[in-house]
């Protein structure tokens, strides 16, 4: 005790986690958190990759306007998980780090989360102001038309689009970079950081 109360704030932040007890504390993510985490980046990814492949095609023409539908479907799906994933977060709340993340990494995985999750309704929404003011299909999977909340509106139309479209290329920019920081953590720093997000037998 003597020795780690000499050590500096550095010294101690270095000493190996796995060296610490866990003393039963939960270090990563439960399952709803893992299920809501990796059911929304398949269906993000997804997606995107639909929505660039639809926008190289023919309107109007087969596959695009199917490939449009499910791209709609998985937007809008998505826009309806994130409030339920941030409420679930607010009450279960965030598992603690082994060892702490220094203030600048974490001041940066801060704000890109929030910026993810802006884009995460942003997309969605001008998505959706898109197609119900410009009369297009609202699709959920082919079960059922979500409500067209919004008159038929050209101008409303086109704001909307071009709103989803920099608002779509912002967040795979975004998004390219947070898998770039996962990464880093991953190859880089060798830290738990993705292994928080994975179930617990598989933690390094």
């Amino acid at each position: 005790m003597p020795m780690i109360a000499g050590m500096s704030a550095a010294d101690r932040q270095n000493i190996r986690h796995d060296e610490i007890p866990d003393s039963g504390r939960q270090f990563n993510y439960d399952g709803a958190q893992r299920g809501f985490h990796w059911t929304m980046a398949v269906f993000i990814i997804v997606a995107m990759m639909l929505g660039i492949y639809a926008s190289f095609l023919p309107p109007g023409t087969s596959p695009r306007k199917e490939l449009l539908d499910i791209h709609k479907s998985l937007g809008m799906t998505v826009l309806v998980l994130v409030p339920l994933r941030l409420a679930y977060r607010f009450v279960v709340g965030e598992p603690p780090y082994h060892a702490a993340l220094s203030r600048l990494v974490h001041l940066g995985a801060r704000l890109g989360h929030f910026g993810l999750y802006g884009l995460m309704l942003a997309v969605p929404i001008s998505g959706y102001i898109y197609s119900a003011a410009g009369g297009y299909s609202l699709p959920w999977f082919g079960l059922f038309s979500w409500p067209r909340l919004l008159a038929r509106n050209e101008a409303l139309a086109r704001f909307g689009e071009d709103i989803h479209f920099w608002v779509g290329w912002s967040f795979v920019a975004l998004l390219c970079t947070h898998l770039a920081a996962v990464a880093w953590h991953v190859f880089a720093k060798r830290d738990e950081v993705m292994s928080r997000m994975l179930p617990r037998k598989q933690r390094r």
